[in-house]
């Protein structure tokens, strides 16, 4: 989190009784009394530390999908289930595959911006990023008009539409990052400072696409984004992944439904675009929060000419089963995703993002959670999977190709937990709910940490859209109730303040960056707490016959409701 989320407030859920949570009986289920824990498991998730070590060693490479970090990240976790007696979780095989393409572009490409008098070419990773997803091995953009649509948001819900009677068809639109509510604070603008779907880059360039554009460039600016550029160029350079199609093509190569180009600006190269276009940047974003917007052509033309290299690789998703002694057919998840940057042997100094926190730390305690439900004498009702998934960096392409392909039936998935990035400052007395307010299964939580004399809060910066971005969502996507939580910010020890810097620090100094490595100071004692959260709430699950639903405000209920009708 950015140091300027301090002066946001924490909107504190002490124990499930806030104003606007809906109780159990207002949606149709009462939980089972949890099940005892059998004498035998242990929960001191010992062997925590040594995973997170091992996994964010060198010798793992930055454990990039297709890469020799990849072999020895998927074998290890392979071993690790083995050795706890965990069944294959897929047939008879600890593996699914994931098809992947994967695309690297010359990182000599500049993007060329032109009017009468004016031509300026912009750099590679220092003033702009660019990519395709069309699996073309050149794919060139020529003299394309510019349209500023200022937000690229089509909401009919918020009666909002950047697109009003325009016509992009061949044209490269410029937007703006997250949406309007977070630029106003209104919070009868979409959802104030809280980020819906809309304000997400991914949604943006899916929006460019449905109206034919042929580039999209996103303005980068940090607060709104919710992480510096150095993230933005260290994300989008370098080997590039997407799905394949079982017909070995990629989702979208060489079809209209993609663009041509998509990418980002600096925020001062857009205020530089503005003004040789005759405007002012900061004038336009403010006109860009009126509803009655109107998208502006400018007098600018952009041409980009990218060359890719071009391959296919098998990733893998690492799967181990815990089956269930009465309800075998009832499962829940445990998810974390192992995969993150690689290397970049263009950098000087450390060229290995090692991925300690993200997401060492989660698959860490994916293998630690298994640990502790594999102690156990006796077997839990309900079969548990725990899935470690790849490509989550590349755009949560290992948990999609789950949700679309799963290898248990959807509806029978009572719920799952996901878990990236582990708290390594110690023990917090809040437990963050990414996406609060959406599932039943938050009740579950607030009554395991109440054993913990803690309470639950939302997150602090929902401006950030958290719940978009990690694997858990491409499960609420097809229905499944889903919990994302991390330990919060009220430092036991040190306040709220201090909590707050000490997440501030580490996007600024380490996220998505080398320095992101296991330390043996840190203090995990906090995250242990977490981890025990988390499996009393899948041992409760496990040994009671309910199937917790998502709440009637959530847009992922009417899905889970098709699919389990009574």
């Amino acid at each position: 989190m950015q140091a300027r989320a301090t002066i946001l407030a924490l909107i504190l859920i002490m124990l499930g009784c806030a104003d606007d949570a809906e109780t159990p009986a207002a949606t149709g289920s009462t939980p089972a009394t949890p099940g005892s824990t059998p004498a035998t498991r242990d929960l001191s998730f010992a062997n925590l530390e040594k995973h997170i070590e091992i996994l964010a060693s060198d010798e793992f490479e930055g454990r990039q999908p297709g890469s020799v970090g990849e072999e020895k990240t998927v074998a290890y976790i392979k071993e690790q289930f083995v050795k706890l007696g965990l069944k294959p979780g897929n047939g008879d095989s600890y593996f699914q595959t994931v098809p992947l393409g994967v695309l690297t572009a010359d990182a000599s490409v500049l993007m060329s911006i032109k009017r009468d008098g004016y031509s300026r070419d912009l750099k590679y990773s220092s003033e702009m990023m660019l990519w395709t997803k069309r699996v073309e091995a050149e794919v060139s953009v020529r003299e394309s008009e510019m349209v500023f649509v200022g937000y690229g948001v089509v909401a009919p819900e918020y009666d909002w539409n950047d697109y009003q009677g325009l016509d992009v068809a061949g044209k490269t639109v410029l937007m703006l990052v997250n949406d309007p509510g977070y630029a106003s604070q209104d919070k009868q603008l979409f959802t104030g400072n809280a980020m819906t779907y809309y304000g997400r880059w991914t949604y943006k360039y899916e929006e460019a696409a449905r109206h034919g554009a042929a580039g999209a460039i996103i303005v980068h600016e940090t607060g709104a984004a919710g992480y510096g550029w150095e993230v933005v160029s260290g994300s989008w350079s370098g080997p590039q992944f997407d799905l394949m199609a079982s017909n070995d093509n990629v989702r979208n190569a060489a079809r209209p439904d993609t663009v041509a180009v998509e990418g980002w600006i600096t925020e001062q190269v857009a205020e530089q675009l503005f003004k040789a276009a005759g405007s002012d940047y900061g004038e336009m974003k403010r006109r860009a929060l009126q509803r009655n917007f109107k998208a502006t052509p400018l007098p600018l033309s952009m041409t980009v000419n990218l060359e890719n290299d071009i391959s296919r690789y098998d990733s893998r998703n690492v799967m181990g089963l815990l089956p269930g002694s009465d309800r075998t057919a009832e499962y829940i998840i445990y998810m974390a995703h192992w995969d993150h940057l690689g290397k970049a042997e263009d950098l000087p100094g450390d060229q290995i993002f090692n991925g300690a926190v993200d997401n060492a730390s989660g698959t860490a305690a994916l293998i630690a959670l298994a640990e502790a439900f594999s102690a156990g004498a006796k077997p839990l009702a309900r079969s548990i999977l725990f899935m470690a998934v790849t490509a989550e960096e590349s755009g949560l392409l290992g948990s999609e190709y789950y949700g679309k392909h799963p290898i248990y039936p959807l509806k029978d998935t009572v719920a799952a937990i996901n878990m990236d990035g582990l708290n390594v400052v110690g023990p917090m007395a809040d437990v963050v709910v990414i996406g609060y307010g959406s599932s039943e299964l938050e009740r579950y939580l607030a009554e395991a940490a109440a054993r913990q004399s803690r309470y639950l809060a939302a997150e602090p910066s929902p401006e950030k859209g958290y719940f978009y971005r990690s694997d858990h969502f491409n499960l609420a996507k097809v229905g499944v109730p889903v919990l994302y939580a991390k330990s919060g910010v009220d430092s036991v020890s040190h306040g709220r303040d201090w909590g707050l810097a000490q997440m501030g620090d580490y996007v600024a100094e380490r996220y998505h960056k080398p320095a992101d490595e296991y330390d043996p100071n840190w203090d995990l004692s906090g995250a242990r707490q977490d981890l025990e959260l988390y499996f009393r709430i899948g041992q409760r699950l496990a040994d009671e016959d309910s199937f917790p639903n998502w709440y009637s405000s959530s847009e992922f209920r009417a899905i889970r409701d098709r699919s389990r009708p009574n």
